[in-house]
């Protein structure tokens, strides 16, 4: 993929805090925008899997490098795997045995899992060190990168050990996402589907017209895709850093998606394609809230609920396979629930979320048949006007 076309930094506000940008640029250019934003240094600290290690590691050590820096990288094993105490400790080891001091850079240079865990890290070692998120991922770009949330996994559930620590800055050179499986590229787009369901407007019925360009990721398309969903989480994120309020709405998807990944085994479902079914369960929930009544697995879903699952269901995700019991016992451990129970995400209308709680056990149960008939290949056809 050719470099993306220039775009404008994105501007995310941080309440009390140090506000950072979304800046769109080329891997090189990594040495100039620390230098823009007060991380001078000498000592850098990159994070990275092996997978991305073989395209983008050493081509960002040696620019650094070459501008003076002194780099110390690790590459840690793909997967959710990684975001677990014993990687977050051999990231500590390294960073302690090579010197790390407070005004040492982390950057997390990858996806999702490496933005978590090297966050993670950045903000509990030495009470805190500043850290640059550098996304080569689509989820990552368009939101795990945006918005402070780090973390690592627990046996109870995903994401359960973590800190709110906002990057300095954000570094989007989309061209990286050539590089990526088409597995992971396709079901990436679920995060993307989430914020244009969120948002509303024209995002659901653009992003349903320029889909064949996205997915033959030609660079104008990705480009402009990226940081209009970029956009769309920074915008929320300013306005609620903490999720105490509409940032609770990004969750769109993920309460379903989460228990997916959980029962199934991590590494079954990308978390992409967990997100895509929980987005099509939750719309499946907001339809039978609508009209107060349990609907069938195989019904039609009514407009506009038929036009989002109809985007949602672009996504392909493998058939579940996991019993409701197992399902319903990892989502009784989100750590999303509330005091009084669990809450989810659902939408009236397109960019019209809510929080529903005391949702019937029935409705929950009518959610996830669906999930399990539409994961199977058996969709109810719908028209998409695009």
């Amino acid at each position: 993929m050719p470099p993306a076309p220039s775009l404008p930094p994105i501007p995310v506000a941080v309440p009390g805090g140090t506000d950072y940008r979304v800046v769109f640029d080329s891997l090189e250019s990594l040495p100039a925008h620390l230098d823009a934003v007060g991380l001078t240094s000498s000592a850098v600290f990159v994070v990275s899997d092996l997978n991305l290690a073989v395209f983008h590691l050493e081509r960002v050590v040696e620019t650094l490098e070459a501008h003076g820096r002194r780099v110390e990288g690790i590459a840690v094993p793909p997967g959710e795997g990684s975001k677990s105490r014993e990687v977050l400790d051999d990231v500590y080891n390294l960073f302690l045995d090579a010197g790390m001091e407070r005004s040492s850079a982390v950057v997390a240079l990858g996806g999702g899992v490496v933005g978590d865990l090297a966050g993670f890290a950045a903000a509990t070692l030495l009470r805190g060190l500043p850290l640059v998120q550098v996304p080569t991922s689509l989820i990552a770009q368009v939101d795990s990168s945006i918005g402070g949330k780090t973390g690592i996994n627990h046996a109870r559930g995903k994401n359960l050990i973590g800190a709110f620590w906002p990057p300095r800055l954000v570094l989007t050179d989309t061209s990286t996402l050539a590089t990526l499986p088409e597995r992971e590229y396709v079901s990436g787009l679920a995060e993307v589907v989430k914020h244009a369901l969120l948002s509303g407007g024209d995002f659901p019925d653009t992003l349903a017209h320029d889909w064949p360009a996205i997915a033959a990721r030609e660079p104008e398309a990705v480009a402009a895709l990226v940081h209009r969903a970029a956009a769309f989480k920074a915008a929320v994120v300013s306005a609620d850093e903490r999720e105490s309020g509409p940032r609770a709405f990004l969750n769109l998807g993920h309460t379903f998606g989460h228990a997916i990944e959980k029962a199934e085994g991590y590494g079954r479902f990308t978390h992409g394609e967990a997100v895509a079914l929980g987005l099509r369960a939750a719309l499946f929930l907001s339809s039978a809230l609508a009209q107060s009544r349990v609907l069938a697995p195989d019904a039609p879903l009514p407009a506009p609920f038929d036009r989002l699952d109809a985007l949602a269901a672009r996504i392909p995700t493998p058939p579940l396979s996991a019993s409701t019991e197992a399902l319903n016992d990892a989502m009784g451990l989100d750590k999303k629930r509330a005091e009084g129970g669990l809450r989810f995400v659902v939408l009236d209308a397109p960019g019209q979320p809510r929080l529903a709680a005391d949702v019937p056990p029935d409705l929950v149960a009518a959610a996830w048949a669906r999930a399990r008939y539409v994961s199977a290949g058996s969709s109810p056809s719908v028209t998409v006007t695009e």
